[in-house]
């Protein structure tokens, strides 16, 4: 009976574990939303909109056609983006891996580069060089992206020793057959990591690289509606891009994730 009771015992603490993360997480959001009613009372509507007129605007801009049209042109900028920017940090991993004579290169002078260069500045480039364009917009997020991927995806190949490699060309003699059956897999979580990353920042800095170089988009609506002094469109976009980032998340990239680690 004793170890009946243990493993119900044991069986339990997960989950009051569990319930006692989503009731601090629920806590902590309805103590956000306390801070908030209170900063719209001593704030006058212009500078701090109270939540139930940002939540009319919410439900104004949904049902406004318009609104899907910029959307959409953000969210495809952005898939386009993500994807050239894994294509580009991949193929520069590969190539700091397995050709010695360019891994000093991409990692020791084109990375540093990447890494440091302010989004502010691709920005600039992007507009200066591109115009008002969706291709402008394109080239600064993946300008911007690109160091992201390029750094998970070599630390992925880093971490593929000799070991591993070896076992495979015990079996075959053919480079693509050793890179598709056993670097490509191996490399899987850090290419989710990639992806995530990439997508969290890519929703940010899409809104900046529209600001210089679109006529379209979340980031133009944003800017269309300071001009305007419509505070409560501006807070009401913000929350809309977490609610389409957090549905991208569950329903994309955490059912890649489930995958990878239902294979393991």
């Amino acid at each position: 009976m004793r170890s009946l009771d243990a493993d119900a015992s044991a069986s339990l603490a997960p989950r009051r574990l569990r319930l006692a993360q989503h009731i601090y997480a629920e806590g902590l959001v309805l103590v956000a939303l306390v801070g908030w009613w209170a900063m719209a009372r001593t704030l006058p509507p212009y500078l701090f909109p109270d939540i139930a007129e940002v939540f009319r605007a919410m439900v104004q801009l949904v049902g406004d056609p318009a609104f899907a049209i910029h959307t959409a042109a953000s969210m495809s900028r952005i898939v386009v983006s993500i994807g050239v920017a894994m294509l580009i940090g991949g193929a520069l991993a590969v190539l700091g891996r397995y050709v010695p004579a360019l891994h000093d290169f991409i990692h020791q002078r084109l990375k540093p580069v990447l890494n440091s260069f302010p989004s502010l500045g691709w920005a600039l480039f992007g507009s200066i060089w591109f115009g008002v364009s969706s291709f402008a917009v394109i080239f600064i997020q993946v300008a911007i992206l690109l160091p992201f991927t390029l750094i998970n995806i070599s630390e992925g190949l880093r971490e593929i020793g000799a070991e591993e490699q070896e076992m495979a060309r015990s079996f075959t003699r053919a480079r693509r057959r050793v890179f598709a059956l056993v670097v490509l897999p191996m490399l899987y979580p850090y290419l989710i990591a990639a992806l995530r990353i990439s997508y969290g920042v890519a929703w940010k800095i899409s809104l900046v690289s529209e600001l210089f170089g679109a006529r379209t988009g979340l980031g133009y609506l944003l800017m269309d509606a300071q001009t305007k002094g419509r505070i409560d469109i501006v807070f009401a976009i913000c929350l809309l891009i977490v609610v389409f980032y957090v549905a991208g998340d569950k329903l994309i990239i955490e059912p890649l994730s489930r995958l990878y680690r239902a294979r393991g």
